[in-house]
């Protein structure tokens, strides 16, 4: 028996009716925004000390924490696995996942790890157990380049977030974006302070060691580098280099992390670099950081010169320590009491930046990769070192396939 005619369209509507509400049920709960947390089911490992030399090989890039595990981002999430020295990426030992918000940046400060999202949103996660500490809103970030395959970008050079300690024993996280500057407590997402207004003409540089932020102004005339303090975000000093042009551009070197804590800058105006240390007043002169590709740990300027490795005082100039035996080499990381160098073999030497001398030197290569490749991305800490493996012909318009030396192009070492 069917319904009578009359009857029909009635139930028909109603059917469809349904339909729809089950299918826009559906979609929501796909679509929604969404935020999925995995903690870790049991206890982090504890920190061992690994044998010196390649650990491994991994598709993405890393982020080690405590020497205990290691971080890794994804489009639109956030895992880790352990132990640190494992050899290969194994089954994630703790996730969290946004949707539909994609991941912008992650930095690690001790134990606690920040991940900035495309829609602002500040999450914080204690690295050792995937556990939220807490979220905040931010400024919204400005559009950057896609992450390429490894992530690199995203985990070891982030753009928009840096930390500085402040008084009171404090950790500062800064953020910035397009609705400006501001300042949080990273123990407990706290806002401290905040400066509004994104603006073109001003670029946020990131934090220096002396506990400031620091930023390039053109906003109301010649450029001027503008120095705030950390924890309340009052400008205190607005500096520019003696004889400089209208207009010069800053880098920000010596970083713990390339935005975070660092402890000079080199100036440009066209012709010609000049280095400069910062600390709590106004940067003193380091003519030797001035070259390009110098870098400053401690109060030291480390360069290659011709093939031979130097270490000079960076204000005075005058030598400390120089290595001829490495031949030419890049630098590829630093770290308290290390500075990490790679030689034309492809061999990772440990120095000490104060002295030079070797603390240890390996082969960086796993397997029978061999050393047909040229280093991309790098990154240091607790000793463990990591590098992206390009091919010795890419070139950043190249797509992933024809950029990286293979489909797991980073590789891991314990120093």
């Amino acid at each position: 028996m069917g319904f009578p005619k009359g009857r029909r369209r009635p139930v028909v509507a109603v059917a469809t009716l349904l339909t729809l509400v089950a299918v826009a049920g559906i979609g929501y709960r796909v679509l929604a925004p969404a935020e999925v947390v995995t903690p870790a089911r049991g206890a982090p490992p504890p920190a061992g000390t690994p044998a010196v030399g390649v650990v491994g090989r991994l598709p993405v890039a890393p982020l080690v924490v405590a020497g205990r595990l290691r971080v890794y981002a994804a489009e639109r999430q956030l895992y880790a696995d352990q132990p640190a020295d494992s050899r290969n990426r194994v089954t994630p030992f703790w996730s969290y996942r946004r949707w539909p918000a994609t991941l912008d940046g992650v930095l690690a400060a001790g134990t606690t790890v920040l991940s900035r999202w495309s829609d602002g949103k500040l999450v914080a996660l204690d690295g050792l157990t995937g556990t939220v500490a807490w979220r905040a809103d931010g400024p919204t970030p400005y559009a950057v380049a896609p992450a390429r395959r490894t992530g690199a970008a995203t985990v070891w050079d982030p753009h928009g977030i840096s930390v500085a300690p402040a008084p009171g024993n404090r950790t500062v996280l800064v953020v910035s974006g397009r609705d400006g500057l501001r300042g949080y407590d990273l123990a407990d997402g706290r806002e401290l302070w905040r400066v509004d207004g994104g603006r073109d003409c001003r670029t946020d540089l990131g934090t220096t060691a002396a506990g400031q932020v620091f930023s390039v102004d053109s906003c109301a005339g010649p450029t001027v580098v503008e120095f705030r303090a950390v924890g309340t975000g009052t400008v205190g000093t607005r500096w520019r280099p003696p004889d400089a042009p209208e207009r010069f551009t800053v880098t920000p070197v010596g970083c713990l992390t390339p935005r975070s804590q660092c402890r000079g800058l080199r100036t440009d105006g066209g012709s010609g670099g000049r280095g400069w240390q910062v600390g709590p007043g106004a940067p003193m002169a380091a003519p030797a950081l001035d070259a390009a590709g110098t870098t400053l740990v401690g109060e030291l300027a480390v360069g290659d010169d011709g093939g031979v490795l130097k270490g000079r005082e960076a204000r005075s100039g005058r030598g400390r320590w120089q290595r001829g035996d490495l031949g030419p080499v890049t630098i590829l990381a630093t770290e308290a009491g290390r500075l990490y160098v790679l030689t034309e073999r492809r061999e990772l030497v440990t120095l000490d930046p104060v002295t030079g001398a070797q603390r240890s030197r390996f082969p960086m290569t796993a397997g029978r990769d061999g050393i047909g490749w040229k280093p991309g991305r790098a990154y240091a800490a607790g000793g463990y070192v990591a590098v992206e493996r390009l091919r010795e012909r890419a070139d950043p318009d190249d797509d992933d396939q024809a950029y990286f030396l293979m489909a797991e192009p980073v590789v891991l070492a314990a120093t």
